[in-house]
């Protein structure tokens, strides 16, 4: 689990579990819907072919999230598209613990408001389950990528998966968290 000394954890314990016990009537803290994991997925298709390239956006995966990323490869030839099995098109880091919470703190209240007119994120990405899916246009948002070394602008997907059982209690978690939804 989390360092005690992590902001954002200490927030959900001190602030996040008694207002969501109150609001949903748990009865118990561990009813509680807590975060699991964090996704952060960046297809690299255009990447193809150009092994320079596609080193340099998993390095910046890397540096943005603090984990080393897992190459993904793909799973049978697509001719269409110009795919062949076992060919490198993506790389994904999976956050768990206290990186989780410090990912998850950076993305909140450092690199979302410094995109270009932030208005907050929708609330309408929420999947059914509880589960959060949010997409990111550009990779200079975060303070660790140098605007100078990135060859090109590439966005990423991060998927933030709770223990909630419905959207509603999934949104009163990220809200209760800091999340800048749209109002």
């Amino acid at each position: 689990m989390a360092k005690k000394d992590n902001r954002l954890y200490q927030r959900y314990v001190s602030d996040v579990v008694p207002a969501m016990m109150k609001k949903f009537g748990y009865k118990n803290k561990l009813q509680v819907p807590r975060l699991e994991k964090i996704v952060v997925n960046r297809g690299l298709g255009d990447c193809k072919g150009n092994t320079q390239s596609f080193n340099k956006a998993v390095e910046e995966l890397a540096l943005i999230t603090g984990q080393k990323p897992y190459v993904t490869s793909a799973k049978k030839s697509i001719a269409n598209f110009k795919l062949r099995e076992n060919e490198k098109i993506g790389a994904k880091v999976t956050l768990r613990g206290q990186i989780m919470y410090e990912f998850l703190d950076k993305l909140i209240n450092i690199a979302l408001p410094r995109t270009r007119d932030f208005q907050g994120v929708s609330t309408k990405s929420f999947d059914g389950r509880g589960n959060y899916a949010l997409g990111l246009k550009e990779q200079i948002m975060f303070p660790e990528i140098s605007y100078e070394k990135v060859e090109k602008i590439r966005g990423m997907d991060v998927i933030i998966v709770t223990t909630a059982k419905s959207d509603e209690e999934a949104r009163s978690l990220l809200d209760l968290l800091g999340f800048p939804f749209k109002r």
